[in-house]
């Protein structure tokens, strides 16, 4: 990249450069998150401890690693969306740009009269994320190019969901419902919510779905739509139990809350002064560690579930939660990036269960604290953190699709295998139990019967704004604050196999909700429920019918390109040239077996039928091909003379080595 003289023309506004001629500026980086425009006035945030340059392709924005890039290219006229990418990849990276993978468009939504997203090929050894999305307006393009890295864009994925998200045309005007008085949840509108949940959940092929609504002091409904399980005739109901995964984080921060509206634990006391034995990294992080860190998801610690994934059953310790966390430290600073993690929110159950018992192995102390300070307080009679008591009741079974998108009912090995980290994501709980949680969430901590369940300002705390997670949303503690229409939503998503959830809170409306999805198709629903709960509040653009639209669309078309990389059942030569067992010393084992006509993988918690993919590069990946686990990638290959299977995540490798049977 060139630079320019700033006596010539270089003007800093705002921490960006602004343009002059066509070659590369000056830099500087942002002291906040900055909004900011390109020279076709295109607007943007600069996210904070970003840097923006122009250059002859136009915008290209940087974060404090240098092997992630966005760019930000117009390129005027276009036949489609996939050409105009096409020509902002040659303008941005001549000669450079990736084969091209698969297009999928987006509803029009932000001003854009239509959005495309392109993605491109590449091998799992390259480690990239790399995709176009393509925006018109009128008929003019602008094209947001992301290149780099796949560890440094899931560790900025929040900064990269602010570009993203605030990328809007020259003076368009975004819909708020500041000042807008809510409708109240009558019986015709829990009518339109109930239909469009119906649909939804039918055209993307979840079976069943719980649901509840509060408004008015009173629940207005629960119940859900559909089935507990395929083939089944038995409907979901009111008490009928899901799995609600990472909601179960709130619950955690709730107890810590009691305990600072008790006295007994402060915000920003030192951890190590509550749990002595408590370490993260090295010395000096332990030290940093505030109670608040715990539940923060800011104090760079990456995403660490393959331990999970691979090498934990039920009957794992509890304990375990800290003596992995001991030796993991941070990639980022404090406060700087928004990095999900698992094993800190589980931490923070259990220090907040020991500091109520702390005679009692921590993860009895969790599921007693959980039930006598929250759950037996709130008359929630169907929530518990035992599988086999959810099991042995009123319960909806997890589904899934396999490797030719067939529905298939799942197996509970991978969700019985998060008991271990279960403050992080184990509970079960129903549409009625879970309406009566943010109940208490929106009325403060009053309970019913006047008396408060803890302080205010405690609760309240938990949702302080933190490191953002895009445009106008951010984390607090173990809740999610979603403004991106002025008006906020309190939530949190869950996410288990074959379990998808979301709970929602919208203060300024009196309105409490909650959904709850027995398919791994969830997701899609989850997020335009939330825009049409909206919609029918502040009589808002009908966009959610639009949005799950595109989602069932969507879906189909990166099933179908992903099965047609596949190999099925697999590659016999490839097959048969691998190990009986492999062995990795965080992971554990790995074993190949031949069972009936296919060749399945057998981790600790879970096994899987495998397929195999021929990469761009000449090299092979297995792929597990069960519904309850697809799409677990393990690169074939040799190191000193020994088979290994390489597995990644965003920011970790791990090398399964081959090993005597």
């Amino acid at each position: 990249m060139k630079s320019w003289s700033l006596s010539i023309c270089a003007i800093l506004l705002c921490s960006v450069a602004v343009i002059c001629n066509q070659t590369a500026l000056a830099q500087a980086t942002a002291a906040a998150d900055t909004p900011s425009s390109t020279t076709g006035k295109t607007t943007y945030i600069l996210p904070e401890g970003w840097m923006a340059a122009v250059t002859k392709a136009g915008i290209v924005l940087s974060p404090p690693e240098s092997d992630l890039k966005i760019a930000i290219v117009e390129v005027g006229k276009a036949v489609d969306g996939k050409a105009a990418a096409a020509a902002a990849w040659d303008a941005y990276r001549p000669g450079k740009a990736h084969p091209f993978k698969l297009a999928t468009l987006r509803p029009p939504r932000n001003g854009w009269d239509e959005q495309m997203v392109v993605d491109y090929e590449s091998s799992p050894n390259e480690h990239l994320d790399l995709r176009s999305i393509a925006r018109r307006k009128g008929d003019g393009w602008t094209v947001l190019i992301l290149d780099g890295s796949e560890a440094t864009s899931e560790k900025r994925s929040g900064a990269i969901g602010q570009i993203n998200q605030s990328l809007r045309p020259a003076g368009y005007q975004r819909e708020s419902f500041v000042g807008k008085t809510a409708h109240p949840l009558d019986e015709t509108r829990v009518a339109t919510l109930i239909d469009f949940v119906q649909k939804g959940a039918a055209d993307l092929k979840i079976p069943g779905v719980g649901l509840a609504l509060y408004s008015g002091g009173k629940i207005v409904y629960e119940g859900g739509v559909g089935v507990k399980e395929a083939g089944k005739s038995d409907r979901v109901d009111a008490h009928t139990r899901f799995m609600i995964a990472s909601n179960t984080k709130s619950m955690a921060t709730l107890l810590l809350a009691k305990l600072v509206s008790e006295g007994r634990l402060g915000w920003d006391d030192p951890v190590t002064k509550v749990y002595p034995s408590f370490r993260l990294g090295n010395d000096a992080t332990t030290k940093s560690v505030l109670i608040r860190h715990l539940v923060c998801a800011c104090t760079g610690l990456p995403r660490k579930d393959m331990e999970w994934l691979f090498s934990t059953t039920p009957q794992t310790p509890a304990a375990d939660t800290f003596k992995q966390l001991a030796t993991t430290q941070p990639t980022s600073k404090f406060g700087e990036a928004f990095q999900y993690n698992n094993l800190m929110a589980a931490a923070a159950g259990y220090v907040a269960a020991h500091l109520y018992y702390p005679d009692m192995e921590v993860g009895a102390a969790f599921d007693r604290a959980v039930q006598e300070q929250i759950w037996n307080p709130l008359d929630m009679r169907d929530s518990t953190m035992s599988m086999k008591t959810a099991l042995a009741a009123d319960h909806a079974s997890p589904h899934g699709e396999d490797v030719d998108s067939r529905l298939t009912i799942l197996p509970q090995n991978l969700n019985s295998a998060i008991a271990p980290y279960r403050p992080a994501g184990g509970a079960w709980s129903s549409p009625h139990d879970m309406i009566l949680y943010m109940r208490n969430e929106l009325e403060e901590g009053l309970l019913p019967n006047g008396r408060q369940l803890l302080s205010k300002e405690a609760l309240l705390a938990r949702r302080t704004r933190g490191v953002p997670t895009g445009e106008d949303i951010w984390y607090g503690m173990g809740l999610e604050e979603n403004a991106r229409w002025g008006v906020s939503v309190i939530h949190h998503g869950g996410d288990l196999a074959g379990y998808h959830s979301d709970m929602y809170a919208i203060p300024a409306a009196g309105v409490a909700a909650v959904i709850l999805t027995n398919a791994d198709n969830g997701p899609y629903l989850r997020g335009p429920f939330m825009r049409r709960l909206l919609e029918v509040l502040y009589d808002g653009k009908p966009e959610a019918e639009g949005d799950v639209a595109a989602a069932v669309k969507r879906v189909a078309a990166e099933s179908a390109e992903y099965r047609s990389k596949l190999t099925v059942p697999g590659d016999p030569k490839v097959l048969a040239g691998l190990a009986p067992r492999y062995e990795n010393p965080d992971l554990g084992p790995l074993q190949i077996k031949q069972k009936g006509n296919a060749t399945r993988i057998y981790a600790t918690p879970w096994d899987s039928a495998i397929v195999t993919r021929r990469n761009d590069d000449g090299t092979v990946s297995l792929i597990t091909s069960d519904a309850e686990l697809i799409g677990i990638e393990l690169l074939v290959g040799i190191q000193n003379g020994k088979r290994t299977l390489t597995l990644r995540d965003g920011q970790h490798v791990y090398i399964f080595t081959e090993s005597p049977s």
